[in-house]
This record gives structure tokens, C-alpha cells and sequence, in this order.
């Protein structure tokens, strides 16, 4: 029989495949958007449609986890169950609005504060992103570990423009490195996990269904997962969120010494 894990990987690799057959029906032909209150951005009615049917297929399969979701109101009762699914129906809503690809379905299952299971699904690139915890990485099927390349005037790392803003840096000094753009945060994770790029970093306030199955495939293929000041990461808190995400592979020491110490 397999673990728990593993039957949970299963599950939601499953799901995030059910998930992507939704979206393209949306995909391209122009669905209904709304602003979401305090500037949180836009959501679709594939958003809203894609996350109905997760929560149904996953909770009526594991009725005793807790449900985390950018398209659910939130409440307490998560925190006294001792799994939960964490969930971003679709991570790039913007993205997928305008018709572009790289947009993702992202679920994790979460246990004790740490992600165990992980899948990231991209419908349009057909590219399925998984792990389990001590389990490895993959993309569809194969084995995916991080870069080796330690070196910042060497690296290609993923981030927004106002990420390199000077006064986020030590001594207002951005590293030399070359960046790059994806609207996915999870989809930047899993490039990085593959070791297409070197890191990934925001420093924003970052939701935890932004970076949860993200978190764990780039630490299965090798690499490391901090918030901007090097702190081991906490799934499932009363406020999800992290403060900020760096993501590297040899990479990750380097750039979060060039942030300096938390004040």
C-alpha cells in the first residue's frame, strides 16, 4: 500500500488535471472578470469554476483536511485539522485573461506547518510539476533537480522589476545578476526546480497558496525555500502569508546575503 503521502500526491496530480480541463474551456474566450476588494486583483469565472470543483473532489475525497484557497473566504477551522489542501485555483489570473500561457493550477497538501505533497500544472504547456516530501521532483514523470550555479554575475534569476529596486538591497547595491519575468509564482518556483534558472524571488507579502507547492518542488529537486531574510518557511498559519520568497539552487546563499539582516 502506499503512504499517505504518496496516495495524496496521486490525488492531487489528478486533480490539478481536472482543473486544467476546466480552464481551457475559459481560456481564450473571454470570460466574465471582476476586481477583488483592497486591490487584491482581478478573478475569472474560470477562477471561481475551477476552485468549486477542487474543493468538492478534494474534500469529499479527504473530508478531515482543512481547505486554504485564493477563491474561499477563510476561516479558523484549518488550523485544527492536522492536514490541510492549500490551493490557487489559477496562479497568473491576469495572465490567463489575456490569453497567455503560462499561467498554473497549484495544490499542496500541508502537515505539521510543511508541505508534503505538490502539484503545479500548466494545461497550455502541458507540463505537470510534482513531489512528495522525501520523494523527489518531477516533470511529467522525470526526475528535475535545481542549478549548480553559485555565482551572481553569472545567474539568471526570476523576479518583478520593482524586486530589484536599489533601496531593497544592501547598501542600495541590486546583485549583477540577469533578470527575467513569469507570471506564475509557482510556475517560477518549478522553473527553478528544474534548474532552468538559477533562483526566484519577491519580496512582497506572499500568500501561502502563491508558493506552497512551489516551496516543496524546489526543495525535493535540491534546493532551498526562505522568506527575504533566510527564515525557514510555515505552512497553515492564522495569517497565510509569508514575508517574501527566495528560491535557489547553489545560488540562495548569496542572494539572501546581498539582503542583508532583518531589521
Amino acid at each position: 500500500m502506499p503512504g499517505i503521502d504518496a496516495a495524496d500526491l496521486e490525488l492531487i496530480v489528478s486533480a490539478a488535471e481536472a482543473a486544467g480541463q476546466i480552464a481551457r474551456r475559459y481560456h481564450g474566450a473571454a470570460p466574465q472578470v471582476w476586481e477583488k476588494d483592497d486591490n487584491q486583483g482581478p478573478v475569472s469565472e474560470a477562477d471561481l469554476a475551477v476552485d468549486g470543483m477542487l474543493r468538492s473532489r478534494l474534500i469529499s475525497a479527504r473530508p478531515d483536511y482543512g481547505w486554504l484557497s485564493e477563491e474561499t473566504e477563510d476561516n479558523d477551522s484549518r488550523l485544527t485539522t492536522s492536514r490541510q489542501f492549500i490551493v490557487d485555483p489559477i496562479d497568473g489570473t491576469r495572465a490567463f485573461i489575456e490569453g497567455a500561457r503560462d499561467w498554473s493550477h497549484s495544490i499542496a497538501v500541508a502537515h505539521g506547518g510543511q508541505i508534503v505533497a505538490a502539484a503545479v500544472y500548466l494545461p497550455l504547456r502541458e507540463a505537470m510539476f510534482s513531489a512528495s516530501l522525501g520523494g523527489g521532483a518531477r516533470l511529467n514523470g522525470g526526475t528535475i533537480a535545481v542549478s549548480a550555479e553559485d555565482q551572481l554575475d553569472r545567474a539568471n534569476v526570476l523576479a518583478n522589476r520593482v524586486t530589484m529596486a536599489p533601496e531593497n538591497w544592501r547598501d542600495a547595491e541590486p546583485p549583477p545578476v540577469t533578470r527575467h519575468f513569469r507570471s506564475s509564482l509557482a510556475y517560477r518556483m518549478c522553473l527553478v526546480a528544474q534548474g532552468r534558472f538559477d533562483a526566484m524571488l519577491t519580496f512582497r507579502p506572499t500568500w501561502e497558496w502563491d508558493i506552497a507547492a512551489g516551496a516543496l518542488i524546489v526543495q525535493e529537486a535540491g534546493g532551498t525555500v526562505t522568506d527575504r531574510h533566510g527564515r525557514e518557511l510555515k505552512f497553515n498559519r492564522g495569517l497565510p502569508q509569508a514575508d517574501g520568497v527566495v528560491a535557489g539552487g547553489a545560488l540562495h546563499p548569496a542572494l539572501v546575503a546581498e539582503l542583508g539582516s532583518p531589521g
